[in-house]
């Protein structure tokens, strides 16, 4: 059997907390373990993680952070909790519905023959939320298929994807210690590694749902820090090469 962790960094989600942790946990998934890390969110998403947690003893879990320390950190924690803990394969997901937990078994029928398995908008067969506007999609589409393809190279069409199923494997030949980007780009930094590092990688298309309760965190100064910062990630690891 193995053993599945899905990381879900949380902020001001007391709302979706407890539906995406019924979602889940209505897959029947064995082995299935959940781990939210909170950053001290004030509507009360941290009570109610542990609330959950004496729920379901043995299946989910909570980590607290003292404050809004950011996406990219929230990731490496819940990561770095995960593979202390024997995970075999770790899903990064939000908890608004955005990525909808049906797309799990289909991640973890493919994985075993890679590495890493991406839940795209881009490739054939992904899509987003109808409500979107052109402006809205054009900005997302060519921030991935424009911008980061041209400075990173990479092929992934997705980079900024934030629901991927990890192997074990994977998270270790990154190595998590030399991860820096924060925030949005955290997701551009993880793609550009695990393809710098030669990781075999899968983008199976998902449809991407605008959240169904609360606010979106994204907002215009923080995208344009990410595309900034697409230079600095490019600069700090020209001189990876693939692992052995």
């Amino acid at each position: 059997m193995t053993k599945l962790t899905v990381v879900i960094p949380t902020f001001n989600e007391a709302d979706n907390l407890p539906r995406i942790t019924a979602a889940l946990f209505d897959l029947n998934l064995p082995e299935l373990e959940i781990l939210i890390v909170d950053d001290n969110s004030p509507d009360g998403t941290g009570k109610i993680a542990d609330e959950l947690a004496e729920a379901h003893p043995g299946k989910f879990y909570a980590l607290h952070r003292s404050g809004k320390m950011g996406l990219g950190t929230a990731y490496l924690d819940g990561f770095a909790w995960a593979l202390e803990h024997d995970a075999d394969y770790i899903v990064q997901m939000d908890a608004d519905f955005s990525h909808s937990p049906d797309y799990i078994p289909k991640f973890l029928k493919r994985i075993p023959d890679y590495d890493v398995v991406v839940g795209s908008r881009y490739v054939k067969g992904g899509s987003v939320d109808e409500r979107w506007s052109a402006w809205r999609w054009f900005l997302s589409w060519w921030a991935n298929s424009v911008w980061v393809r041209s400075i990173l190279w990479v092929k992934t069409q997705d980079a900024t994807a934030g629901f991927k199923c990890w192997t074990r494997s994977a998270l270790e030949k990154i190595d998590l210690s030399r991860v820096k980007a924060n925030g949005y780009v955290f997701q551009v930094e993880m793609c550009y590694l695990a393809e710098k590092l030669g990781l075999r990688i899968l983008e199976i298309p998902i449809y991407f749902e605008d959240r169904r309760i609360g606010q979106s965190k994204l907002n215009v100064a923080v995208k344009i820090e990410a595309a900034l910062r697409v230079f600095e990630i490019r600069w700090r690891h020209r001189n990876i090469k693939p692992a052995e």
